[in-house]
């Protein structure tokens, strides 16, 4: 009888984690740190996505930046707040870190390199290449779901089934890659926005007439077969180039080839427009075209961004490419834990979770990770409260209304409002950062 109770007891302490993107590895590595055996199932590389390259873990399928890394900054409170809870997404970054200013850009072989030795080397995780064709139901062990935007087709109609009821879905794009031998040096120039974080970013200058030029060609220019991309449903914060500009000849120039802050030492004057190059790899041979997610055909990529002074001779090592991502109606099915409504052995973590972005896919799976884990110790889960960035995030995918639902970066807007009203902004997001950490800190002290 005893020996049974123990069998039974250690069936519960395993939790089956299906997918090891930044979510997945994240929730795999707090519940291990926890004791908790874990299960972690990634597909690649026997069965590849339309994005990702390699079978490395936590792989990087667009940008190599994880935004902003100051503390006044929502998406640098967020980071701060997971280097406390010892994440290893963070840690993955930190280690990995190259030049972008302020941002907390990452080497992405490395980053990836850095993370899947970690998960191969923790004892409590056992990693499993091999796709996962469905969800047993009802669900009767702790299981965390963490797919990603790039489900595959069997999983996703599993998880249909689960949820009951069909996915919601936007489409995501992602930017060219350059090589830095192929720029025109003489042309372009090195500087950050107002000088901050160092000469990071490679700035190609644009006069009124290049820039023009530039717009004509790219609001003509022809997209890649649409297949089934439906173009109303692209997440705004990632919307391509192309259509930005379709929106008004200027509306590039106040997004990312904004001039602002940027001086050109050769004529000691503001460009009329701005196209920057961020670092993507640790050696700099590589550059990423900052905001040119884009839909365009390879050819036309070509054609159109080689126009860009400085960019006549660019070779592309990776163009930009658009695929298709996957959320649930999360007001409508998860807590503010993650955790599915109707059967607590489910959670949920990820970009399929309605959070938008690297770092707060990461987030919600440490904080899936961590609740389970003290669940399954029989604690109360953690309430990291609307007053951290964490807890704003999952407070906001699952208290906002179910009807229209759409993802969610980081960001002050959604972390509640102070006790006390300060007018002056600068002011005002230090106080939400002080009383956000205070509280994180207050919470570590009670899981490590």
């Amino acid at each position: 009888m005893i020996l049974e109770e123990k069998r039974v007891k250690d069936e519960c302490m395993k939790v089956k984690i299906i997918g090891a993107g930044l979510a997945g590895c994240e929730a795999a590595w707090q519940l291990a740190n926890q004791g908790i055996s874990v299960e972690l199932y990634e597909m690649r590389p026997y069965k590849m996505t339309p994005a990702h390259k390699t079978d490395k873990l936590s792989e990087l399928v667009c940008s190599n930046s994880l935004k902003s890394n100051k503390l006044d900054n929502a998406s640098g409170l967020l980071k701060e707040e997971m280097r406390l809870l010892r994440s290893l997404i963070i840690e993955a970054a930190d280690n990995n870190k190259i030049p972008a200013g302020s941002a907390l850009a990452v080497d992405r072989e490395g980053f990836a390199s850095y993370i899947t030795e970690r998960i191969n080397a923790h004892p409590n995780i056992h990693l499993y290449r091999k796709e996962i064709l469905n969800i047993e139901m009802p669900c009767k062990n702790p299981i965390i779901i963490a797919t990603g935007p790039l489900s595959s087709s069997a999983i996703s109609e599993s998880i249909s089934k689960l949820v009951n009821q069909d996915h919601f879905y936007f489409y995501d794009a992602a930017a060219p890659i350059i090589t830095y031998e192929s720029l025109n040096l003489e042309k372009v120039f090195r500087a950050s926005r107002y000088n901050k974080g160092g000469n990071d970013y490679i700035n190609c200058p644009l006069s009124k007439d290049e820039y023009y030029a530039f717009y004509k060609e790219l609001v003509n220019a022809e997209e890649a077969p649409t297949q089934d991309f439906e173009q109303g449903k692209i997440f705004e914060a990632c919307i391509p180039i192309e259509i930005m500009a379709r929106r008004g000849i200027d509306t590039m120039r106040f997004g990312p080839l904004k001039p602002v802050g940027l001086i050109d030492p050769k004529s000691g004057k503001e460009p009329y427009a701005v196209v920057q190059l961020r670092q993507d790899d640790s050696r700099g041979l590589l550059y990423n075209m900052v905001g040119f997610q884009t839909h365009l055909k390879f050819s036309e990529q070509k054609r159109v961004f080689s126009m860009i002074p400085g960019l006549e001779n660019a070779e592309f090592v990776r163009y930009g490419v658009m695929h298709r991502n996957t959320f649930i109606n999360s007001p409508k099915l998860l807590d503010q834990y993650y955790r599915f409504r109707k059967n607590k052995n489910v959670f949920f973590a990820g970009q399929i979770t309605g959070v938008e972005g690297y770092v707060e896919s990461a987030s919600s799976g440490l904080l899936a990770g961590l609740t389970l884990a003290h669940t399954l110790k029989g604690k109360k889960p953690i309430d990291f409260t609307d007053k951290t960035m964490i807890g704003a995030l999952a407070y906001y995918i699952s208290h906002s209304p179910t009807y229209g639902f759409q993802p969610m970066n980081a960001n002050f807007g959604i972390i509640a409002p102070l006790e006390k009203r300060i007018k002056n902004k600068k002011e005002k997001n230090i106080a939400i950062v002080n009383r956000s950490l205070t509280l994180i800190n207050s919470i570590v002290k009670n899981i490590f």
